[in-house]
């Protein structure tokens, strides 16, 4: 800006200096001279303006370094700033997810604990209301406080709970506490209450009233009801005393009948009816058929031997076919004694003496499985007649007996535990059964793997017959004279 104002200013100095020139001297020497000094005065002031505008352009370029810093220092601030914002508004989400989450287990807790005061108070013994009932009205009102915070109601619940977890550890071997009760007469005593697993006994601290706390309808104070003779008297020395025998059986003989007839398996029977007889005898007959059988196999497992087999067929093989029938007839082999027995009678039909052999030796091992088979059918059949008669004696009560209710359950039960026996027997029996006939399978296939092997081998030899047996020599021969 300097330099536009000076410029014009050099130009109006020449211009004076050109018209006062020109007044002395001829115009055109006037002139050039005024242009030559103008001129090396421009440039004069034209160089002075340079070095001007170079010392004031390196502080501008400066500034502008600096503001060209400043601001890419405040774009990196404002970049951290809206990844701070994007970050909390994450962190803000999650938080607000996390907050929800806990809100409804809260909620879910405070359902549960709602839940637990009002089953609780179900639970409890009348007379127990004076000694939680405070606690349990507190935490069932607490959901319905609107003033309250989430805080203070879980609190007033959990007071509860940990209310109910003290009864607990008291109740074990009863307890006492005091409250209050209302006579025949109407009139309300204050006593002792004392808690014996389902039974509570009071005792009035001053006065004959003492009794069975029994709930009163349509009232929420207990109702005294006394007993009679020494059962009061006694009854009293245990509220009083804490400790003692309780003076009545609250099971009314359920107890005592339970610990005389416990049950067993004599019971049962019994109460299983007269076919349970049948069953019996059905269930005796299996097992014996079953250990009979196990002790079969276990020894024919025994008598078992491999290499006399090897040798057999090997023998066969090599075409002395009379000296293995010699060498292997008195074998226990289930197996071997098949072949020698088809060996011995070859000339008239191998196959076919394979054939009996094979049956002969199956035969042992099918004895007992019909047995089985018959439990197995029967058994389910005797326990659905026993549940027939059972239900017909039961039946044939009704309408008539009303007030046995016991012997129609009775008959009820005779059908089921006959129906129980006879599908047990059956089933247990089912898996010997199946056992025998998967050992049946691998007996026949070990034979008519070997009778197969047998007449592969025998066929090259069938028409070379046995040696006929020699003739005794006679009495006094010499032995080279019998040869």
């Amino acid at each position: 800006m300097k330099t536009t104002i000076l410029i014009p200013c050099a130009l109006v100095l020449a211009l004076g200096a050109l018209a006062q020139d020109g007044a002395e001297e001829a115009p055109e020497k006037r002139l050039a001279r005024s242009a030559d000094q103008e001129l090396e005065q421009s440039l004069v002031d034209l160089t002075r303006l340079r070095e001007q505008i170079a010392a004031e352009k390196l502080p501008l370029a400066v500034e502008l370094t600096a503001a060209e810093e400043q601001i890419g220092s405040l774009r990196r601030e404002f970049e951290q700033v809206q990844r701070d914002v994007d970050q909390g508004h994450l962190d803000r989400a999650a938080l607000e997810a996390q907050i929800k989450a806990r809100q409804d287990e809260l909620d879910y807790v405070g359902s549960l604990l709602d839940d637990y005061a009002r089953t609780f108070e179900s639970k409890i013994h009348v007379a127990e209301t004076q000694y939680c009932g405070e606690a349990i009205e507190t935490a069932k009102q607490a959901t319905e406080n609107e003033s309250l915070t989430l805080l203070e109601k879980l609190e007033r619940q959990l007071a509860l709970v940990v209310l109910s977890v003290k009864r607990l550890d008291d109740s074990i071997g009863g307890m006492r506490f005091p409250g209050i009760g209302i006579d025949l007469e109407g009139s309300v005593a204050e006593g002792q209450v004392a808690l014996a697993g389902p039974v509570a006994l009071f005792r009035a601290n001053a006065g004959p009233v003492m009794g069975l706390v029994v709930p009163q309808a349509g009232s929420s104070k207990p109702l005294i009801r006394p007993l009679e003779g020494a059962l009061q008297a006694g009854l009293g020395a245990f509220v009083l005393n804490g400790d003692g025998l309780i003076p009545l059986d609250p099971s009314r003989g359920g107890a005592l009948k339970a610990l005389v007839q416990k049950t067993n398996l004599v019971h049962i029977f019994k109460k299983g009816g007269p076919i349970m007889w049948p069953l019996l005898l059905a269930s005796v007959l299996a097992l014996a058929t079953v250990l009979e059988r196990l002790a079969f196999l276990a020894n024919e497992k025994r008598k078992r031997d491999p290499k006399r087999l090897e040798r057999l067929l090997e023998q066969v093989e090599n075409g002395e076919i009379a000296a293995a029938v010699h060498e292997h007839k008195q074998s226990k082999d289930y197996v071997v004694r098949p072949l020698v027995y088809a060996l011995e009678h070859r000339e008239k039909s191998l196959p076919n003496a394979l054939l009996y052999a094979q049956a002969r030796e199956l035969k042992r091992f099918r004895r007992g499985i019909s047995v089985l088979d018959t439990v197995i059918t029967l058994a389910p059949l005797l326990g659905l007649l026993g549940t027939v008669t059972g239900m017909m004696g039961s039946f044939s009560l009704i309408g008539g007996e009303l007030s046995a209710p016991g012997a129609i359950t009775g008959g009820i039960a005779e059908a089921l535990i006959a129906t129980a026996f006879g599908l047990g027997i059956a089933i247990t029996a089912l898996l010997p059964f199946n056992y025998l006939n998967t050992k049946l399978e691998e007996a026949s296939g070990e034979i008519e793997s070997a009778a197969t092997q047998l007449e592969l081998l025998v066929h090259p030899h069938v028409l070379t017959p046995l040696p006929p047996p020699k003739a005794p020599a006679p009495a006094g021969q010499p032995v080279a004279a019998r040869a």
